[in-house]
C-alpha cells in the first residue's frame, strides 16, 4: 500500500462555484446542495481569503485501487482510528487519499505503513 506523504498543508472550504478560484488550484471538488466544497493547499485559499476550520495533511496510498473494492477504506480507516487519528477519504480512480489532522501527519503514515506489512 506504501502510503505518500504530501508536502504540504492542505484545507477543505466551500464556495459558490469553482469560478472564485484558479481551478489548476484545486486538488479536489464535490458539489453539495450547500455549495462547492473544494481542497486545496492552504497557502492558496489563504491568497484567496477563503475560510476554513481544518488545516490538514494529505497522504496517498500509492497501491491501485479499485472502485469497486470491498473492505479497503474500512481496513485503514479502522487502523487509523485505532490510533486515535480521524481522516476523510477521497476514491479517485487510480487511489485513495487520505486526508489527516496536520499534527497527525506522521504518526497516521507510521500505522498506514505497518497496516502494509500486515
Amino acid at each position: 500500500m506504501q502510503p505518500l506523504l504530501n508536502e504540504g498543508e492542505y484545507v477543505f472550504c466551500t464556495v459558490a462555484s469553482h469560478q472564485e478560484v484558479d481551478q489548476t488550484k484545486i486538488i479536489a471538488s464535490f458539489k453539495e446542495k450547500e455549495g462547492l466544497t473544494i481542497i486545496l493547499e492552504k497557502q492558496v485559499a489563504d491568497s484567496f481569503g477563503l475560510q476554513y476550520t481544518y488545516v490538514a495533511a494529505w497522504i496517498t496510498l500509492t497501491v491501485h485501487s479499485y472502485l469497486e473494492g470491498v473492505g479497503f477504506t474500512a481496513a485503514f480507516s479502522k487502523a487509523l482510528a485505532a490510533a486515535g487519528i480521524g481522516c476523510n477519504v477521497i476514491a479517485a480512480y487510480h487511489h485513495d487519499h487520505i486526508f489527516v489532522p496536520q499534527k497527525d501527519a506522521d504518526k497516521a503514515t507510521q500505522v498506514l505503513e505497518q497496516m502494509s506489512k500486515t
